[in-house]
């Protein structure tokens, strides 16, 4: 098979991957603490005798961590995470992290996440408030005051910048290394009442979407060009 056919291969795998992460992104654009999955390309170079050949890599995934847009709703038990800290929740699977804040609180006064996971204190423990405690306030630093008297504190994380991120449902991670508790308050905190949304842009996702799609048809093209070509080949050659 001649060496285009493969570099044309090669490109249309790393763009049907682009292509299902952009989907993905797409199919999320509306879910409170999404991070959109981003995929950083490299060509791999071979030599074939005198020259070399670049090939398409199928792509490293990363998730982005940029913030999303926040939205007010009023409801006490809504926060939105600023700066770059994490909520950290309470998994079968150990302690994932989100950014997403719709709480809510059960009959029996435990603070969960809208999955139904506990969400941490900064010392990594459940919360438990009095259900009827009245009134939930939680200020920017995550003490939570109920009646006029401190209760309980939501805690906040930062992850390593070096962290690889893996996805955890829809809008929770799990990093590559250990978070820690936020002391600076100064950037990181917490807005009561509001919810941040996904950190994707839609008419940026839909017009990748677009342009990969086509590059996607143009690398089909060429491998459809190069057999046909082969075959041609084959043909004038084989009667001699």
């Amino acid at each position: 098979m001649p060496t285009s056919t493969y570099v044309a291969l090669s490109a249309q795998v790393a763009l049907d991957r682009r292509l299902t992460t952009i989907a993905n992104n797409v199919a999320n654009m509306n879910t409170a603490g999404f991070r959109a999955e981003e995929v950083k390309f490299d060509a791999v170079m071979t030599r074939t005798g005198p020259e070399k050949v670049a090939f398409s890599s199928p792509g490293d995934t990363y998730i982005s961590r940029s913030p999303g847009a926040v939205s007010y709703t009023g409801n006490p038990l809504d926060v939105a995470v600023q700066g770059e800290s994490w909520l950290a929740l309470s998994t079968p699977d150990g302690t994932v992290y989100t950014r997403d804040g719709r709480l809510q609180m059960t009959a029996t006064g435990e603070l969960l996440s809208t999955a139904g996971y506990p969400v941490l204190d900064p010392g990594e423990a459940g919360i438990l408030l009095d259900p009827r405690g009245g009134e939930v306030s939680i200020a920017a630093d995550g003490t939570i005051s109920q009646g006029g008297n401190q209760v309980g504190a939501i805690g906040l994380f930062s992850i390593p910048e070096t962290a690889k991120l893996s996805r955890y449902e829809n809008s929770g991670v799990v990093p590559s290394e250990a978070a820690q508790p936020v002391e600076d308050m100064t950037v990181n905190g917490l807005r009561q009442g509001y919810v941040e949304g996904a950190n994707v842009n839609p008419i940026s996702e839909i017009s990748k979407l677009i342009m990969l799609q086509r590059a996607f048809d143009s690398a089909a093209s060429a491998v459809e060009k190069s057999e046909s070509t082969q075959q041609e080949a084959i043909r004038s050659l084989g009667p001699s």
